[in-house]
């Protein structure tokens, strides 16, 4: 893999096969790039854009159709897209009560996304932003932009597609989707870094009994490093930090075990069931869950855990249909 990213530009071949392999649900647009789902629900007044920088696929054009993206802008490999891109994207997204930008807490998203949606409001486009700052890691008044968005950005964009399929108008969508990132906290462990598509090796060096406990998905180190723990003490330490960080709310939770790039399906279910084994020890309900790969750090080895407080009243949203590359539920799922 790093002497294939290393060959020049990854992104723009690999949109290309992306487009290809899921021509019956999105559509590429070149100049400038960006990603459109061919339907929505006709229901939907509010368009729904999302993006960031590429190496964290499916994040965010494999949640792109019917129940939750209607477009997406793709930067380069861990970087923001550009404004024109953002632009571009909207403007093809966006409905008659105007769009959504959902944006991951980092600098470069937050300018880009900002400056397109001056320009959209120059052309009479009414837009709002729902920022996901979930990664407690970066909980600290050390950070300047405070916490990063990381794995509940995925949550997010399930529960506002669901919720705009319903025809709820901006302002009522905006409110939910920060109520949505504000209920929603994770955390990620690695134990191999990423590897560098510059060097074609790992970012950073770990030992073989070392842990990287609190890194970022964009590789971004940890600000410690730890003797690694047997799975099921790792478990408990990163849900006791989870809990104390969520805002008080519902016993219910949805939750995401998400791989870093270079996880096994095997490892993750094995981790989601300490998981759910420890929730339910504590009283706490597992209402939904997503196990796989969904924002990884190209080739990272590690995984992260997302908590979603689900208010009884998200239920629905979280259960209704959607048809995108890499979520598929044809049906309410009871």
């Amino acid at each position: 893999m790093s002497l294939f990213l290393a060959e020049g530009d990854p992104v723009t071949p690999a949109l290309r096969g992306f487009a290809r392999v899921h021509a019956d649900l999105v559509e590429l647009s070149e100049d400038p790039v960006f990603l459109r789902a061919r339907d929505r629900d006709p229901r939907r007044t509010v368009g729904l854009v999302s993006g960031g920088g590429s190496g964290h696929e499916p994040l965010h054009g494999g949640f792109l159709g019917r129940g939750m993206l209607d477009a997406v802008a793709p930067g380069q490999v861990f970087a923001s897209p550009h404004n024109r891109q953002v632009l571009a994207a909207s403007r093809a997204a966006a409905g008659p009560g105007g769009v959504i930008h959902i944006v991951k807490n980092y600098t470069g998203d937050r300018i880009n996304f900002g400056i397109a949606a001056e320009r959209l409001r120059h052309d009479g486009i009414e837009v709002r932003r729902v920022l996901v700052d979930d990664d407690l890691a970066t909980e600290s008044a050390e950070t300047a932009t405070g916490r990063r968005g990381t794995g509940a950005t995925v949550i997010v964009e399930k529960l506002l597609g669901a919720a705009a399929d319903e025809g709820l108008g901006l302002d009522e969508l905006a409110e939910l989707g920060a109520r949505f990132a504000a209920a929603s906290r994770s955390l990620a462990v690695a134990a191999r870094a990423q590897t560098s598509p510059q060097t074609g090796t790992p970012s950073f060096e770990l030992g073989p009994d070392e842990l990287e406990y609190g890194v970022g998905i964009h590789g971004e180190r940890a600000a410690k490093t730890i003797t690694r723990p047997p799975v099921g003490e790792l478990v408990t330490r990163m849900l006791d930090e989870l809990l104390a960080g969520l805002p008080p709310g519902p016993d219910d939770l949805v939750v995401l075990v998400n791989g870093l790039g270079g996880t096994t399906q095997l490892e993750l279910y094995g981790v989601f069931d300490q998981v759910a084994g420890e929730l339910s020890a504590r009283g706490l309900d597992v209402r939904g869950s997503l196990v796989g790969t969904y924002v990884p750090a190209l080739d990272m080895a590690g995984f992260s855990l997302t908590l979603t407080r689900l208010d009884p009243s998200w239920d629905r949203w979280w259960r209704a249909p959607a048809m995108t590359p890499a979520f598929v539920r044809v049906k309410e799922n009871r």
